[in-house]
């Protein structure tokens, strides 16, 4: 039997609103990392057939040049819609356990509220990775 051969396809679009001011630090080789956590909604209609609705929360890291801007603009309750992959991070912990968590990649931010008057145009537009 032939083997069957799935595509790799990692692609995520997200759209929320972010749940706290971002977090801008720099990695051991100087890169800017940015990252932030997305809170997403889905409303839907229980088996009883009551509207519902269910938060979720993904954590989002964006990396360089667009790690600045999203540093820059993005503020508590900023809609966001991010496009990127999926990650895993590993990590050792000060205790030495062995720690992964999976977040969003963003490789692109479409900022989706008006830009303050004097905001530039990066406040009401896209910003993508230069170097995915």
């Amino acid at each position: 039997m032939a083997e069957l051969r799935l595509p790799e396809i990692n692609r995520v679009v997200l759209s929320g609103r972010l749940t706290r001011e971002p977090d801008k630090r720099y990695a051991a080789d100087g890169t800017t990392v940015t990252r932030f956590t997305l809170a997403f909604h889905r409303r839907f209609r229980s088996a009883k057939g009551a509207w519902t609705e269910h938060t979720g929360y993904v954590p989002v890291a964006s990396y360089q040049r667009l790690a600045e801007v999203c540093a820059q603009y993005l503020h508590t309750g900023a809609p966001v819609l991010v496009e990127g992959r999926l990650q895993m991070r590993e990590w050792t912990s000060t205790r030495g356990e062995k720690r992964q968590s999976l977040e969003l990649r963003a490789e692109s931010v479409h900022f989706l509220e008006k830009a303050p008057a004097g905001g530039g145009e990066a406040a009401a537009g896209v910003a993508e990775e230069s170097n995915p």
